[in-house]
């Protein structure tokens, strides 16, 4: 009686195991995304058009971003192009974004307690190795762009 116990203990356990480990696994996979899944630095360069009084001005922008895992950002370095105008970003600006776990989700760049500055729309990689990003908003220039990871 003891051992068939025993057995019965065993192949329980033969059982459970492997299920416990196969949804660990699929976590750890990024094949769920949420706020951590963006972690690390990224480089973002985009292209599209600025709107003003009618007349679409062509716009780019090559940037760093460092994604901090917690939902907030810090730009470390930026420049942009609107219709041949250089200009460079101060280091440090801010910013905050969520993540869902379909992988989707939106980032709003400027400090917490100021009025928002410019919003995207995300769509983030598994993994979070990369991440399409698309500006919107009211008004928004037509204005989209890929980020890829450089470290964490």
């Amino acid at each position: 009686m003891r051992q068939s116990i025993k057995q019965g203990i065993m192949a329980t356990l033969a059982l459970v195991i492997p299920s416990v480990s196969q949804a660990k696994d699929n976590d750890d996979d990024g094949k769920v995304c949420r706020d951590s899944t963006l972690h690390g630095l990224y480089v973002f360069n985009a292209s599209g058009f600025n709107i003003v009084g009618g007349i679409a001005q062509p716009k780019a922008i090559v940037e760093l971003i460092r994604f901090n895992g917690d939902g907030s950002l810090t730009v470390p370095a930026a420049t942009v192009s609107i219709n041949g105008t250089i200009t460079r970003s101060p280091p440090n600006g801010t910013g905050r974004y969520t993540v869902g776990p379909d992988c989707t989700g939106s980032l709003v760049f400027g400090p917490p307690l100021a009025p928002p500055g410019p919003a995207y729309d995300l769509f983030v990689e598994f993994g979070g190795s990369e991440l399409h990003m698309i500006q919107t908003g009211p008004g928004s220039p037509v204005f989209q762009g890929t980020a890829e990871r450089l470290s964490r």
